[in-house]
C-alpha cells in the first residue's frame, strides 16, 4: 500500500495553503502557494490570499484566555474546536476565491494562547512551554490532505525558545550574496531577521524586537470606545504628539536590553502593560498612542543597532504595521542610514508573508528537513518542527 505522503514526495511542486492567526487576534490569514522543491531549492509562487476576520466575541475570547488570568480546560477545549472550524472556513473561502478544487498540504500555525520561553518553577521543576490551539483535524477532514501544525514545541524540546520561526523561511527566500538585508515583521509583536551578505543558516540573527501593533491596537480601541481595533492608516497617532518622559520610561525596558536569542508576547505587552502605561500620568490618549507608535519604531532601531553585527543596507517591513504610514515614517526617521521598504515595494504581499512562511515550514516538514534556525531560537540543533495530521 502506498504511503499517504509518497505521492507528494514524487511531485515536482505542490499546492500548499499556509494559515496564520497571530497575537493581534484579528483573524485568519490564508494563503495559497505553489511550492517547487524543498530546502535551498525551494521556490514559492503566491496564487491567492484570503483574510477571515474574527468577530468581536471570538477575538475577545482569545484575548481573555491569552491573558492567562481566565479560561480553564472547558473554554480552551471549545475555543480550540471553534478555531479549527474557522481555519477550515478560511481555507474553503480561499479555494472558492481562487477556483482551486484540490490542495496537497496545509501548514497551520494555530493561535498562541500562552508562551513561556524561559523556564519557570512548576511542580518543583523548571518548565518552559508554549500552547497553540485550533484543532487541525477539522482541516484534514474537510480537505483530505495532510495538515502540519504545532510547530513551536519541537524547537523548545531541543532547548530553543520556540520562536522566532519565520527566519528559516526568510533565509531560503531573501538571502543575498552581495547585500545585508533585514526583514521586520510588525504584527502584534515585532520580530526582525538579519541576513548578512553571503550568509549561511548559522549566520542568521533573528529575535523579537518587542511589541509591534499590540499596544497601539489597545490604545486605538480605548480612544474610539471599541469602534476601531487598530489605528487605521495611523491617523490617530498622527493627530497627537510624543510625550518624551513617557517614551523614555517605555524604552527603559529590561527586554530591550536582553541579548538574543529572545522572544516575547502578549504576556509582556498585553492588558497589564497598557494599564501600566496609562498609570504613568494623566495624558491625552492620542498623545499616548503617538508615543507608543514611536516606541515600536525605536525598539526596531535599537534592536538593529544593539544586536546586529552591522546595520543592513535594506530593511523590508511586513505585517499590519507596514500599512501604518505614521509608524513607517517613525521607522524611517529612526533609521536614517537604512533604506526602509515594504513587501509591496518588492511586488510582494505584506499581509500574506507569515502565512506563506507556514506553508514553507509545512513543506519542509513533509520532506523531513530541519526547519528551525537554531541561531535564532537558541535550540541545540536543527529539528523538524510540526506534527503531521494525515
Amino acid at each position: 500500500m502506498e504511503h499517504p505522503l509518497q505521492k507528494l514526495w514524487a511531485q515536482p511542486s505542490r499546492l500548499v495553503v499556509g494559515l496564520m492567526s497571530g497575537t493581534s487576534a484579528d483573524g485568519v490569514d490564508a494563503v495559497l502557494t505553489e511550492i517547487t522543491g524543498s530546502g535551498l531549492d525551494t521556490r514559492v509562487r503566491q496564487l491567492g490570499f484570503f483574510f477571515l476576520p474574527f468577530d468581536s466575541q471570538t477575538r475577545q475570547e482569545i484575548l481573555d484566555i491569552a491573558g492567562g488570568e481566565t479560561g480553564g480546560s472547558r473554554r480552551l477545549c471549545l475555543l480550540s474546536t471553534r478555531l479549527g472550524q474557522l481555519y477550515a472556513q478560511a481555507v474553503g473561502e480561499l479555494m472558492t476565491q481562487t477556483g482551486v478544487k484540490h490542495i496537497d498540504l496545509i501548514g497551520c500555525h494555530g493561535q498562541t494562547v500562552y508562551h513561556i520561553p524561559e523556564a519557570v518553577n512548576y511542580l518543583g521543576s523548571p518548565v518552559s512551554g508554549t500552547l497553540q490551539i485550533g484543532d487541525p483535524s477539522y482541516l484534514a477532514e474537510a480537505f483530505g490532505c495532510p495538515v502540519v501544525s504545532d510547530f513551536r514545541i519541537r524547537d523548545m524540546a531541543a532547548g530553543g525558545l520556540g520562536a522566532p520561526l519565520v527566519p528559516y523561511t526568510e533565509f531560503l527566500l531573501y538571502r543575498s550574496e552581495t547585500e545585508t538585508v533585514a526583514l521586520q515583521n510588525i504584527g502584534g509583536i515585532g520580530n526582525v531577521t538579519l541576513l548578512p551578505a553571503g550568509c549561511r543558516l548559522e549566520d542568521v540573527v533573528a529575535f523579537d524586537t518587542g511589541p509591534g501593533n499590540m499596544v497601539m491596537d489597545a490604545l486605538a480601541s480605548r480612544i474610539t470606545g471599541g469602534r476601531l481595533t487598530y489605528d487605521e492608516g495611523g491617523k490617530l497617532a498622527a493627530s497627537g504628539k510624543v510625550i518624551p518622559s513617557l517614551l523614555a520610561a517605555m524604552l527603559d525596558d529590561p527586554y530591550l536590553r536582553k541579548s538574543p536569542p529572545k522572544t516575547t508576547g502578549r504576556e509582556a505587552y498585553g492588558a497589564e502593560y497598557v494599564r501600566w502605561l496609562l498609570s504613568q500620568g494623566d495624558y491625552d490618549l492620542a498623545d499616548v498612542l503617538t508615543t507608543a507608535t514611536w516606541f515600536t519604531a525605536k525598539t526596531i532601531a535599537l534592536s538593529l543597532e544593539r544586536f546586529c553585527p552591522a546595520l543592513p543596507q535594506r530593511l523590508i517591513v511586513a505585517g499590519g504595521g507596514a500599512r501604518n504610514p505614521t509608524l513607517m515614517d517613525c521607522i524611517r526617521q529612526s533609521l536614517p542610514r537604512v533604506q526602509v521598504q515594504t513587501q509591496e515595494d518588492l511586488g510582494l504581499d505584506s499581509d500574506a508573508k507569515e502565512a506563506v512562511a507556514f506553508a514553507i515550514l509545512a513543506n519542509e516538514a513533509l520532506f523531513a528537513n530541519a526547519n528551525n534556525a537554531p541561531s535564532a531560537t537558541g535550540a541545540r540543533h536543527g529539528v523538524v518542527m510540526g506534527r503531521i495530521n494525515l
